[in-house]
This record gives structure tokens, sequence and C-alpha cells, in this order.
């Protein structure tokens, strides 16, 4: 199917007798008839639900559906977009590993890898994607477990060259991890450039209505963990904790959402609730519609932000002579998404002046959702971070955030006007 059918089929067929909408399993338990059934599933030898932090029907619909539009082999939902990236990375990342990151990623991710997961033993080195192959392979270490990027940067709008960095991934015996958050599948499908596993906080565009927080991972199934068996042992060696099973020779295909689902979460909980999972299943169901929207709105309100006296420049991929122009048509020719990146002439206090002005659109910590809504990351998001760490994040400090949202582009336009004639008053 295409992915606008999935977008409404995918996840949840109901037989005969069932109901048409995706239930809400709002259960923490399962009744089975004898020990020895409840038995085989705490071993992993039989598939179902007892427990709902390890499954849940509701959520396994969803992340089914979501693992179908990236054209996964599985998914499994978490509690946000964070917890969906720290269990990808640990999941095979343990004290002693290191992380390679692009340096245009999300302040929260920035700082996961770069202080939290550090004081768990392990080291992260951030890289500029506009680095030769060459600097870049000079950067990884015989313990690096992966790369990361970000389809489309949180909140710089960079596009990350997903071919190129999955080659040298590969290469390297590692794969590539991509947080698809702002691209969703509709518009890139980072597995078909080789990504190998893909993260989302689904409480972004997924959802698109700023209802309910979550996140997920989706695994491609196609990187070889037996290959590399030395340095994946949590996949490729028994886990003492189900009777010696080893992931990757009992599962195959399904070994790293069977760990990640069957360790981490069994020890770390953050899953998604069946009364969330649902919430996001209705999203996904225009997604495809919702983000032909953000992007035709998005293209219309940069170009209009391009050619304002008080803008001293644009970031938005869809733009002719953009930096970004040529890898947005290859992975982004549909479009790429509602967030651009702008700087006003002037100081930090003019920019702020700008968004106060602002009357439909609201100054929110959110972004990609149905409604316009703007941020100043260095007083916000990123305010933890001085000047230089702005710039090495590719976060200029004169930076505005603008998710433009499904509302008439010409309002929008209207009201960034109105507050920039303010700024000149």
């Amino acid at each position: 199917m295409n992915k606008e059918t999935l977008c409404v089929q995918a996840g949840w067929t109901p037989t005969k007798g069932e109901p048409r909408a995706l239930p809400i399993y709002q259960s923490t338990t399962f009744k089975y008839d004898n020990s020895d059934q409840m038995a085989r599933l705490f071993d992993l030898k039989d598939s179902g639900y007892f427990y709902t932090r390890l499954a849940n029907p509701t959520n396994d619909a969803v992340a089914s559906k979501i693992a179908a539009l990236e054209g996964g082999v599985a998914a499994m939902l978490t509690s946000s977009g964070q917890a969906a990236t720290f269990f990808a990375a640990f999941n095979i990342c343990e004290a002693g590993g290191h992380i390679l990151a692009s340096c245009n990623i999300y302040g929260g991710t920035y700082n996961l890898f770069g202080v939290t997961m550090k004081k768990m033993g392990i080291d992260c080195t951030f890289f500029d994607p506009d680095m030769s192959d060459e600097e870049v392979e000079a950067l990884i270490r015989p313990n690096t477990k992966f790369i990361f990027g970000e389809t489309i940067s949180n909140p710089g709008g960079n596009v990350f060259d997903i071919e190129r960095f999955a080659n040298l991934a590969h290469k390297h015996g590692m794969p590539l991890i991509i947080d698809n958050t702002f691209a969703t599948p509709v518009n890139c499908r980072p597995i078909e450039w080789g990504a190998d596993i893909v993260t989302h906080s689904t409480t972004k565009y997924m959802d698109g209505h700023a209802s309910c927080v979550g996140g997920v991972i989706v695994d491609s199934g196609n990187f070889d963990w037996m290959a590399h068996a030395d340095k994946y042992p949590g996949l490729t060696t028994p886990d003492e904790s189900y009777h010696g099973l080893t992931y990757a020779t009992a599962f195959g295909k399904m070994a790293f959402i069977t760990k990640a689902t069957a360790q981490l979460m069994r020890d770390l909980g953050s899953i998604q609730s069946p009364q969330d999972a649902y919430i996001l299943n209705i999203g996904l169901e225009s997604l495809h519609v919702r983000m032909r929207q953000h992007c035709a709105n998005a293209q219309a309100v940069a170009e209009w932000l391009e050619q304002r006296p008080e803008v001293g420049w644009v970031n938005y991929a869809g733009l002719p002579g953009n930096k970004y122009y040529e890898l947005g048509q290859k992975y982004l020719p549909n479009g790429g998404c509602g967030v651009i990146a702008f700087g006003l002439n002037g100081t930090r206090e003019e920019a702020i002046k700008f968004m106060d002005a602002l009357k439909m659109i609201t100054i929110v910590t959110h972004v990609a959702d149905a409604k316009t809504c703007v941020l100043h990351p260095a007083s916000h998001t990123h305010r933890q971070m001085s000047d230089e760490q702005l710039r090495e994040a590719g976060v200029a400090p004169d930076l505005v955030r603008l998710s433009v949202g499904i509302e008439n582009v010409e309002d929008i336009i209207a009201d960034l006007e109105q507050a920039m004639d303010a700024i000149n008053k």
C-alpha cells in the first residue's frame, strides 16, 4: 500500500465483529488459563500480552503502523522522543562505548549524549556534517557503536546526507541511527537511503495536535549484528536474565526491538500509555494530508521572509539557492516540513520584541503541530548553552524557529508582517 493508505489502514485489521476503530486496551494485565502459558511469555518463547509495560495491543497496533510507514520490520512506542533516542542508543552502547553524532541536532539530544550518557561511561564526539569523509573517519574509534543524525535538524533546519553517512557507518561495521521527526515517513524514509534504525518524537507531526507526548523506535532489520558480534555483545551473546537467550540468533531481524522491549523497557519503563497511543493513531490517520499543507504554507512563508528587510537570513531547504536545496531535492522531493529557521537583523532583544508582538502565532516550547508557533532557542530551549556552544551545535544566537501550521497562509503572513512592523516603530 502507498503511504497515504498506510496512514489510515495499517496496524489495526479487525476481523468479524471487532470494532473498526482501534480500541484502547486500558488494562495493565492480561489473563491466561494456566501458569505454563504465562511462563512461556516471560521466557520469550511465545508472543502475547501479560503486562502493559512490555506489550499492549493498542500500542502494538500503532507501532506496527509506524513500522509500515517507515519500511521497517518492527517498532516500539516509548513515553517520549527523548526516551526513544535513549533506548535506541543504550540498546547497543554500554559503558565504555562511544557515539559519533552530528552537532546539528536537537538540544535535548545534544545534552543526552554529551552530558547525561557521559555520566554512564559513554563518550560522544560531535561532528560537523560538512566535514569530509576523511575528517569524520578520523573521529571513529574502535569502540564507536553508531553514527547519529537528524533528517532535518531541530531547530536549524539543516538536511542530513543520510546515504553518505550510512555508507560511512557501514564501512566501519556500525549502524546509522536517524531521527526522522521533522520529515516524517510521509516525506522521507531514511531506511530506503541506508539508515538502520529510525527514531521519532511522535509528540510532533505524527500526533500533530500537541495532545500527547510520545516516541517510537523503528528497526529496519537490515543490520547484521552477528557479522559484528564482538562490537555488540548485548545482542550477540547470551542474556543471563533470559536463561542464556541470544537475541540475534533467537529473533533474527526482530532482535533489536525484542531486546529493547524485553530488556530496556522491562528495566527502565518509559512505555507510552494506551490512551496516548490511541490519540497518536488518530493523528497518524491525517499525517499525509497535514504534511502537504505544512510544507505548502512553509514554502510560501519562507519566500516571503526572504524579501523582508528586517530578516538577515532564512534557512529552509525548499528555497532555490539554499545550502541544503540539493539535499532537499534528493531526500525530500515532496517537501520537508513546516519548520523554518531565520534570523532578524539586530539584537537578541529585537527578536524577543518581534515574538512578543505576534497575535495569532504563539510562543511555545512545542513545535510541529497544526498551530503556527515560534521560539527563540537561545532564550528558551538552548538557554543553558553559551553562544560558542550554540554555534558548535549549529544554532545561531539570533535564530528564530518558526513552526508553520496549517492555517490559511495569508493569515500567518499577516501576523508576521504586523509583528515586524512593530519592531520598526
